[in-house]
């Protein structure tokens, strides 16, 4: 199962849980669709970390992704519907939660390497969600 390819310069969006499709319709209308490429397809239901990192190392280096982020169960029950972001790259199998009003920010600087997957990482709070870097910025 090779994993979708996003939009130019968006970041992949991947539904793994299907229990909810309203749920499903809901994160969608929340976050920025401008940087997010939105894939609801069952053959990722329930997909584990390790088995997302396995496909994308399987396939070539033109199709291998440096990050996604994931609507499992977590974000799809959760009102304010946080994404789990997954490191591919550096330290894969890395992750942390993103709410909606900083995946835009984190989407964009990922996609231009503006920024790298750790220097958001590296500022979660203690649930593990990303809410700003310390200094505000």
């Amino acid at each position: 199962m090779a994993l979708p390819q996003p939009d130019d310069l968006t970041s992949l969006v991947l539904r793994t849980d299907f229990a909810d499709d309203a749920a499903w319709d809901a994160l969608c209308a929340v976050f920025d669709e401008d940087h997010a490429t939105f894939v609801s397809d069952p053959r990722y239901a329930d997909v584990s970390i390790p088995a997302l990192i396995h496909e994308d190392n399987a396939a070539g280096e033109a199709e291998q992704l440096v990050h996604l982020f994931l609507a499992d169960a977590a974000a799809l029950a959760d009102p304010r519907h946080h994404l789990l972001a997954l490191d591919l790259y550096d330290e894969p199998g890395r992750t942390f939660r993103v709410p909606p009003e900083w995946f835009a920010e984190i989407s964009a600087n990922l996609c231009i390497a503006n920024l790298d997957f750790e220097d958001f990482a590296d500022c979660v709070d203690a649930t593990g969600t990303f809410r700003g870097f310390p200094d505000g910025g």
